[in-house]
């Protein structure tokens, strides 16, 4: 499993021969400007949410790929209803598909699409490989929804917004990751404009005291697990 930092909380996953973008917004954020959207593989798109910095690039991406957008019933629908395909899925259920099974978990936030319309309740996403599973948390608090992912899953990357203001910040993804019981995190959800800009050697270092490996990727960078 091949995982790529797009920026924000844009990634890509590449399990095999399969290719998955997890909230794409990539073309509007000027950090990611070096980014070609256009030479981007997507057979998936899984979005845990409507906000615009989460969806931006949906429409062009699965237009040009085909890709299958995977999330809650009303985003699916939103863009179902623009001519592209999409699965949708509800808290607590999961999917078998060909990269392997997704579940659809709690996550606390808002969700609704730039022009105001209701956007489902946001979610994240536990998905078990062949070989790995890892769980990304998409925009959340810290929750103790969190401690029954491994009760199912054992796993070996935890993602968590780290940017703090919208989202967790660096000392609850430290808890969360205690209540996921993974001590491997990549952060994200991180430095892309001013509310949610961080200090980078301080947030691994306080992962690092607790006996935890924080990952804070550039642009592009990727992870293979």
């Amino acid at each position: 499993m091949k995982i790529t930092f797009y920026g924000h909380a844009s990634l890509g996953i590449q399990v095999n021969d399969v290719n998955i973008l997890v909230d794409p917004f990539i073309s509007a954020n000027p950090k990611a400007s070096h980014i070609n959207i256009d030479a981007l593989k997507a057979d998936y798109i899984l979005l845990t949410h409507a906000h615009q910095d989460h969806i931006v690039d949906v429409e062009a991406i699965a237009k040009r790929t085909n890709a299958i957008i995977v999330s809650n019933f009303e985003i699916v629908s939103h863009f179902e209803a623009l001519g592209l395909e999409g699965h949708p899925m509800n808290h607590g259920g999961s999917w078998d598909f060909e990269f392997g099974t997704v579940k659809y978990v709690n996550a606390i936030h808002t969700s609704s699409f730039p022009d105001g319309k209701y956007g489902g309740q946001p979610g994240g996403f536990v998905i078990e490989g062949e070989h790995k599973n890892i769980y990304i948390a998409g925009d959340t608090a810290l929750t103790f929804d969190m401690k029954l992912i491994p009760m199912r899953t054992d796993l070996d990357l935890a993602i968590f917004p780290i940017g703090d203001n919208f989202t967790m910040g660096v000392d609850d993804a430290i808890i969360a990751s205690d209540f996921v019981k993974c001590d491997k995190v990549l952060g994200y959800h991180f430095d892309t404009f001013g509310y949610i800009e961080i200090d980078h050697e301080e947030a691994k270092r306080k992962f690092f005291d607790k006996g935890k490996d924080l990952m804070l990727l550039e642009i592009g960078e990727s992870i293979e697990l």
